[in-house]
């Protein structure tokens, strides 16, 4: 990542945590901005991303342009003192763009050219596209740049939501070239591909396409590699923007919105933060509470623990799963606060105000259909208030925890590619479980990338690792044989960076470090278990596994009598690596988690009476410690006294306590 650059702001001016949303003006006649201002000023809102979705406006024909509109808002926000996190305008192309340029299209694996009529119907590898956003760029950098107004530069808009994958012609030129960067040789990338098998082999790039439809399962590294191709394209489209951007205005830092949530997969968000100022997130409830929390805490690793900017989130109810309801009392604060405990030191909505027309129509805002006069409006206003009493956290980092999960996009692409032992398995499914079951136990958990300095850490744990190069089972090995306590469980340590399996056994580039051997995976049916000698029951996936190696202790054993040893721990100096061959699920990680934080020495930092309902998060900075105790249920809660900056030691109901130490 660049060195860490935040939102710009007058000289002297103190640190605080932002508020704001997205803001479309354009949506609107011109006499309600007056009345968006004052209801913004009234819930303490300091900053508006906007022109996000603007590019017909402001380029309404070829060679015309109309900045008016947005000299008047901006300026009137100014006036207002009001930051502006500008966009570039490039997620949605006009109409007249994709009329006059339909090679601008995305296509589908199947060959479906898609149409333009809802948003992010461009290629991330189109020229033609690239050469019209970059003169939007221009044309807004050069008009902005010495504008007081604007605190950061928006680069387009989670890039690559609606269309990262695509199998066009373009992308295939440019798929090629970037095989020829990373192999050198077509002889590098038939032996990486393994193109051997199925007499797949190529006698030049020129061959080579994307992996579109086929009559069978397309080869397993060519799909790998197009994932990582598609994040990489959507990268440097990113990098193209800020590089126009960093040249005309060096002094605004740029960012873009990531979509760290749920199963959202397209990019390698550890690799793109390297290419932007700060780190910045979009994140709307899809599961339950502690995804949220969850998808915070890997913000927060990709981040390097420095302080976000949360991009988006909503008020209420949203308007795109099957059923759309809206959130009960005290969650909007909630939901907010607890992305600020992992790090983030900017509030946004999607959006300010509640559209009236378009698909987003029924997306909860923080001015709803129902005006200033609703709950909903009094909530965002206390939160803006709540907000300030918590100034004293601006600037300070997320506090490094005892205890991490390891988080690995090419693990996740990998693990869950076609042709495998079953399409059962889940990879984000079981980090999630098992930080569900470490928070509780009353411990901090950090989610960091797999290239990640472990140092300071005791314990590592790293859910379905399944790709392992050499070089992070060294640092596997290093962290393991300096102290520190590692958990590796099943389908991990399986295939290098090429897919190509680790010969000699399971888990293959970890078999040598966890001290066990397996010959032969055992998934389990999709509502089969298999019962263990400690009580837990596993699910999706079980393992024979085979004790190798001296120092091996056998926690707990399958019953069925083909299987053996189910959870083995192996003591390796003053460290240890365990190993957990099936899926527990958080009930049966409940009953292991406690042997394995004690055995890594690593004390709950919670009172029993609030574990498991009770988050506990921390940021350290320049003005102290802080200790965010966040209630996970709906049930009053009796926390330590202290010296509370927001709320007190009766934690309400989906409350958030922040203690200063």
């Amino acid at each position: 990542m660049q060195t860490h650059r935040w939102l710009r702001t007058p000289e002297g001016t103190a640190p605080r945590i932002s508020y704001g949303a997205d803001y479309n003006p354009d949506q609107w006649p011109r006499e309600v901005w007056d009345e968006d201002v004052r209801l913004m000023k009234e819930a303490g809102v300091d900053v508006v991303s906007i022109a996000i979705f603007s590019w017909a406006k402001l380029q309404p024909a070829p060679g015309e342009w109309d900045f008016a509109w947005l000299d008047d808002v901006i300026d009137l926000l100014h006036e207002s003192g009001i930051g502006v996190d500008l966009a570039t305008a490039t997620a949605s192309p006009p109409p007249w763009l994709t009329i006059a340029h339909p090679e601008v299209l995305p296509v589908t694996a199947d060959g479906t050219v898609l149409s333009q009529g809802g948003r992010q119907h461009w290629r991330p590898t189109s020229p033609v596209f690239r050469r019209y956003a970059l003169e939007l760029v221009t044309k807004l950098a050069e008009r902005y740049a010495d504008h007081p107004a604007i605190v950061a530069w928006h680069v387009n808009n989670e890039l690559g939501c609606h269309n990262a994958y695509d199998y066009s012609d373009d992308a295939a030129r440019a798929f090629r070239a970037w095989l020829a960067e990373r192999y050198g040789t077509v002889d590098g990338l038939n032996d990486a591909w393994g193109t051997a098998f199925w007499a797949q082999r190529y006698g030049s790039f020129d061959e080579v396409l994307p992996p579109r439809v086929a009559a069978s399962f397309p080869n397993p590294t060519q799909q790998l590699d197009f994932l990582r191709f598609s994040s990489d394209a959507l990268t440097d489209h990113l990098v193209a923007e800020r590089e126009i951007l960093n040249r005309i205005t060096p002094d605004v830092p740029v960012t873009t919105n990531f979509m760290i949530v749920g199963d959202t997969r397209h990019a390698d968000y550890a690799k793109m933060a390297r290419e932007i100022d700060f780190v910045s997130n979009d994140h709307y409830v899809t599961v339950d509470r502690d995804e949220l929390a969850f998808s915070a805490a890997i913000t927060s690793g990709v981040a390097r623990h420095r302080p976000w900017f949360l991009m988006e989130h909503s008020t209420s109810a949203v308007n795109w799963q099957p059923v759309n309801r809206p959130k009960r009392q005290g969650e909007l604060a909630r939901d907010s606060l607890t992305h600020v405990a992992h790090g983030a030191d900017a509030v946004c909505f999607f959006q300010w105000r509640q559209s009236a027309a378009g698909a987003e129509k029924y997306h909860s805002a923080m001015v709803p259909h129902a005006g200033e006069d609703s709950r909903l409006f009094r909530d965002v206003v206390a939160l803006g208030s709540a907000l300030r009493r918590l100034d004293a956290v601006a600037g300070s980092d997320r506090a490094q925890a005892e205890v991490a999960i390891l988080f690995d996009w090419e693990s996740w692409w990998g693990a869950e590619l076609d042709s495998h032992p079953t399409e059962l398995l889940r990879y984000r499914r079981e980090a999630l479980e098992w930080w569900t079951a470490l928070t509780d136990a009353g411990v901090r958990v950090d989610v960091v990338p797999a290239d990640a300095d472990l140092a300071g850490y005791r314990l590592v744990v790293a859910p379905v690792l399944y790709s392992v190069p050499a070089p992070l089972r060294e640092a596997l090995e290093a962290f393991v044989a300096g102290g520190g306590h590692l958990v590796a469980t099943y389908f991990s340590g399986i295939v290098d960076e090429n897919d190509h399996v680790w010969l000699g056994g399971y888990p293959g580039a970890l078999r040598e470090l966890l001290g066990v051997r397996v010959e032969e995976f055992r998934p389990l049916w999709k509502d089969e278990k298999v019962a263990l000698s400690n009580g837990a029951a596993g699910t999706i996936w079980s393992e024979p596994v085979d004790v190798t190696a001296d120092g091996v202790e056998v926690l707990a054993s399958y019953e069925h009598e083909e299987l053996g040893a189910a959870v083995t721990r192996r003591t390796v100096g003053d460290g240890s690596a365990t190993y957990v061959s099936t899926r527990l699920g958080t009930d049966g990680l409940a009953a292991l988690v406690p042997d394995v934080l004690a055995h890594a020495g690593v004390h709950p930092e919670l009172p029993e009476a609030l574990r498991g309902r009770v988050e506990l998060v921390s940021r350290t900075g320049a003005n102290g410690r802080f200790d965010f105790y966040i209630n996970r249920g709906d049930d009053e809660v009796r926390l330590p006294e202290g010296d509370y900056l927001l709320g007190g030691a009766a934690l309400p109901p989906r409350g958030v306590a922040v203690a200063r130490r």
